[in-house]
């Protein structure tokens, strides 16, 4: 038995850090996008075996136990009580690592989500996020997909309308941004001041292109201050986006066009300078079956 499953990265549209708990873990105030770049992930049951193993296409991915899907797997069979089974998970990765836009945490989503339908399962969405939520903190959207607001540590979720079309030009350099580093100097500004995602959550509700990209924010861009963000930002503005972010605690920076030919006008100067680079469109969905399989490219 086996299935194929894509699943989409997401973008931030909001982002700020509220605050932190005595816990360690910081609190968020965030609006998410899945957007049309997905991984592709198979998995495959044998009842006659026993363990859970992993391969991706990303060598530079640790396979073993710490990677989300193989985290995913084990609370899957901890969370349902069924008997375990020998797992095989591939990953065909698009998506790029390192990026801020749920790479990870789309796989994990991926695999509760073709789990649930091998073994028949019968698990709602709510309990397949309740699954995600032991794996991380981003789970939980990527298991629903489409539009939604976040608070907590990203894991109060709630619905809201689709974002309306447009095209989205994401570029991811080479930088790498440590995610602790961020938070730790957001820690040392601390948490006076605190925005509100109220405007941008109106403008997706209104279906306005325009006021969301006006809207657009990420307070670890901010509290960062990379120079190649700017100019990535700067760029993408110059060839007509309404508005440029970086997207999670990075490195992807995004930009919002209405027309598309701007976008892949951009995209045609910047793709000279960045390997990772694509025009999607946001999506309203999360994991979704496909047909086929990828185990001919392992």
């Amino acid at each position: 038995m086996r299935i194929t499953v894509s699943s989409p990265a997401k973008i931030n549209l909001f982002l700020d850090i509220t605050g932190k708990r005595s816990d360690g873990y910081h609190l968020i105030n965030t609006v998410m996008q899945s957007v049309s770049l997905y991984d592709d992930v198979t998995v495959s049951l044998d009842e006659d075996g026993s363990g859970i193993k992993v391969s991706c296409t990303d060598h530079d991915i640790p396979c073993d136990s710490t990677n989300t899907a193989y985290v995913a797997a084990e609370k899957f069979f901890e969370y349902t009580k069924l008997p375990m089974q020998e797992v095989n998970i591939k990953i065909k990765k698009r998506i790029p690592s390192g990026a801020g836009m749920a790479g990870g945490s789309t796989d994990a989503a991926a695999v509760i989500f073709a789990l649930n339908n091998l073994l028949k399962a019968g698990l709602s969405v709510e309990e397949m996020a309740e699954i995600g939520e032991e794996v991380g903190a981003d789970v939980p959207f990527c298991i629903y997909g489409g539009t939604m607001s976040a608070s907590g540590i990203g894991t109060i979720l709630s619905p809201l309308p689709d974002m309306p079309n447009c095209n989205i030009l994401v570029v991811k350099p080479e930088i790498k941004i440590s995610t602790k580093e961020a938070y730790e100097k957001s820690d040392s500004i601390g948490y006076e001041s605190i925005r509100a995602a109220d405007t941008l959550v109106n403008a997706v509700c209104n279906g306005s292109v325009k006021g969301i990209a006006d809207e657009l924010y990420n307070k670890f861009e901010e509290v960062m201050n990379i120079d190649e963000t700017e100019k990535i930002k700067e760029k993408m503005k110059s060839f007509g986006a309404l508005g440029a972010v970086m997207t999670g605690s990075g490195s992807a920076v995004y930009g919002i066009f209405d027309n598309k030919d701007d976008a892949e006008d951009c995209e045609n100067v910047l793709k000279d300078s960045y390997d990772n680079i694509y025009v999607l469109h946001p999506v309203t969905k999360g994991p979704e079956q496909t047909s086929g399989g990828i185990l001919n490219l392992f």
